[in-house]
């Protein structure tokens, strides 16, 4: 028993005589996956695909969490009197456009001003759409103005205030009407015919416990700039005397009117007829870099328009899904699955019919597209900027403007979805924080949490690190067995050539996404054609100058043959992985449609050379997925892939033009997935193309 022991304490004994720890469980597991990368890195990116698109099969149905909203719970006060009050606006508006040239904000002023509110008006500069790195993340009242504008240019917004009488005045609850007060249709006159009906109410009822406010925003020069603009005003007031005074002809200066803290804010605009047979409500929610509104709000209007008015609401999905074969044959397959499980276990409900899960790709590619480009959808983005919960609400009447018949009953039923939507958050005695802020819809009524979709993230991005320290292992591995004095094989260093070149790439992408900058300073009137050419000849000649002075950085210098690609893979990855994770905290949906794009191209990426000369048929398949994802994952080639899929094709120079115009959108509105693509996804497709050229 002694001897046996004795062997015991000898096996636990390292060579120095010091007792030997056993690895935690952690760390073996670590260990296990590392040593198996390569099946661990295709069996999880598989799975995250197959996890997204299965996300609309695990979508939920939406439900009021906050309990004080009690939506329909009380009864409409809305009288006829409102509702014509509302059409004799708008019959004045025509008949005051007929016999007047613009001012139609004093006919507006007028009526607010006579249903009791207090009403202020406001000019504001039209915005310009010049690039400026400083301005990139500055706050939202910073704007390029356009210069040697005339007073006739100056946009004027009309805002009325109900003062609660419940209420001390630190709430309130904001209602936009965008309207073209020089060339306002008449669908846009019917959005005021609906406000004014409810504002009537408004300012007799007696259960009010925050301010309203009625915003009607000068929409010539687009829906957004002008509630930018007043709520810029309402935020952070300007002491400075402005150009503005000269053109003063309504008294604005020092007329600006505030109410309390907002809560929520509602952007009515009626926008065509509706193809339907019934009125039509669209609801927008994305703002910028993928903000989204309280899931409460939207399920409040939800409810209120589909069960109480009787609305068909919808949200935006991508229409070329809906014919998509492929996705079609996944909806089946996902459906016969589902009716085989229910038949083994009744409880097991997750199929749905093939035609809803169409339906819902197609809304969650929109939603997942929109919070990805991050553009606001609408001039509720601007509420968002002040932390304000805010939807746009886009209403298609089913008959045309001019029947006066149908527009009694639709002023009616609009101006009581708006009424119960304001009862509901007039109820609160906090701000939205129940609900998701975090999700994408595939419906009106389903929507996707936080927790279901970053599941797809996390299963395509788990292979990087794995593949990452795998390929150091076995770079630092070939190196020792190359050299014969290990002194000169220091391993800890071995990473910083390959974390040289990455950082300069890196470096070499940061300053292409600021060339636009000085593009858009080259005097001269140049067309998006053009200013892509010049983007891209600069661009190019830059790589070429840091190839030049650095060769480190080359695929093609000699300098190369000596250094194993593994490492600078491994790097690569690295740098990747890090670019993606911290995408994911910005814009969520940016990371996840990088992931798609950029882990698939890291992991197959290798040299191309070994493979010509093996002429394996593995070898040379790897290679060819290797040049097909690099041709793929080209910013500017999958702008035109997406293009072709949402039916819009573009060839030649016009692509050029058209990728110029839409990173000009993108920088306009201070979208962080600019600075993605330039800092993070172009660099890593400039590395892989390093490894590809690697001259193993």
């Amino acid at each position: 028993m002694a001897a046996v022991n004795r062997d015991n304490e000898e096996e636990v004994k390292t060579d120095d005589g010091s007792p030997k720890i056993k690895p935690r469980p952690i760390v073996r597991l670590g260990i296990f996956l590392i040593a198996h990368s390569p099946v661990f890195s295709v069996v999880f990116s598989a799975a995250g695909v197959l996890a997204l698109l299965l996300l609309p099969l695990l979508a939920k149905n939406t439900y009021i969490s906050e309990n004080a909203l009690m939506p329909g719970s009380a009864r409409s006060m809305l009288s006829n009197r409102d509702v014509s009050d509302g059409s004799k606006l708008v019959k004045d508006i025509k008949n005051f456009r007929l016999n007047h040239e613009g001012q139609v904000q004093k006919l507006i002023g007028k009526y607010m001003s006579d249903m009791g509110a207090e009403v202020s008006y406001q000019k504001f500069h039209p915005e310009g759409n010049q690039f400026h790195p400083l301005h990139f993340f500055s706050g939202p009242d910073s704007y390029t103005l356009l210069e040697n504008v005339s007073c006739a240019s100056y946009g004027v917004n009309v805002a009325g205030i109900i003062r609660a009488p419940r209420g001390d005045g630190k709430e309130s609850i904001v209602l936009v009407t965008p309207y073209d007060f020089i060339n306002g249709g008449d669908y846009e006159d019917l959005s005021l015919g609906i406000v004014s009906s409810l504002f009537s109410l408004l300012s007799r009822v007696t259960w009010l416990s925050k301010d309203i406010i009625w915003l009607v925003a000068d929409s010539r020069y687009g829906d957004y700039r002008p509630v930018a603009a007043w709520l810029t005003e309402y935020h952070s007031p300007s002491f400075k005397v402005s150009d503005l005074l000269k053109c003063d002809e309504q008294n604005t200066a020092d007329n600006f009117r505030r109410a309390g803290t907002m809560a929520a804010a509602l952007v009515l605009k009626v926008d065509g007829r509706s193809e339907k047979f019934e009125d039509t409500l669209s609801i927008y929610a994305e703002a910028s870099n993928g903000q989204m509104p309280n899931l409460d709000l939207i399920n409040v209007v939800n409810y209120l328009a589909v069960h109480r008015q009787g609305f068909y609401v919808k949200v935006e999905k991508v229409v070329s899904l809906l014919s998509s074969s492929w996705l079609k044959i996944f909806g089946e397959i996902f459906e016969a699955v589902g009716k085989l499980a229910h038949m083994l276990n009744p409880d097991w409900n997750f199929g749905i019919p093939a035609a809803d899960y169409l339906e819902g790709s197609a809304t969650l590619a929109s939603s997942l597209y929109s919070q990805a480009l991050g553009i606001p959808t609408g001039p509720h983005g601007a509420f968002r900027d002040y932390q304000v919960d805010a939807i746009t609400l886009k209403v298609s009447p089913r008959f045309p403007p001019d029947s006066k018949t149908r527009q009694h009953d639709f002023f009616l039923r609009g101006a009581r979805l708006l009424e119960g939507t304001i009862r509901s958050v007039n109820n609160l005695l906090e701000k939205f924080h129940q609900s998701f802020f975090l999700y994408m819809l595939t419906s009106p009524s389903k929507f996707i949490s936080v927790g279901v979709y970053m599941i797809a993230f996390a299963l395509l991005v788990a292979p990087l690190p794995m593949v990452a320290a795998s390929l150091y292992i076995d770079g630092c591995k070939s190196l020792t067995n190359s050299t014969h004095n290990p002194t000169e094989n220091f391993k800890s260093w071995k990473w910083l050539d390959a974390a040289k070149q990455v950082f300069t790439l890196h470096l070499l992408g940061f300053i292409v996404t600021l060339l636009p900058y000085f593009i858009c300073q080259v005097p001269g009137q140049h067309s998006p054609t053009n200013r892509s050419i010049m983007w891209g000849t600069t661009s190019s000649s830059l790589l070429l100058i840091t190839f030049v002075t650095m060769p480190g950085c080359s695929p093609f210098s000699s300098r190369l043959h000596g250094t194993n690609w593994a490492i600078l893979k491994s790097v690569t990855i690295s740098a990747a992985f890090i670019g993606l994770c911290l995408m994911s905290i910005i814009n969520f949906a940016t990371a996840e449609i990088g992931a798609l794009l950029l882990v698939p191209t890291c992991l197959m990426a290798q040299p191309i050379k070994p493979a010509l000369r093996s002429r394996r048929l593995k070898s040379l398949l790897g290679a060819f997925c290797s040049i097909v994802l690099l041709t793929i994952g080209f910013p500017v080639m999958f702008f035109a892939i997406s293009k072709g899929l949402l039916g819009e094709g573009l060839v030649g120079l016009s692509l050029g033009g058209e990728f110029w115009t839409w990173l000009e959108s993108l920088w306009a509105w201070k979208s962080a997935t600019y600075l993605y693509i330039g800092m993070v996804h172009l660099p890593c497709w400039l590395l892989c193309l390093c490894i590809l050229f690697h001259p193993s």
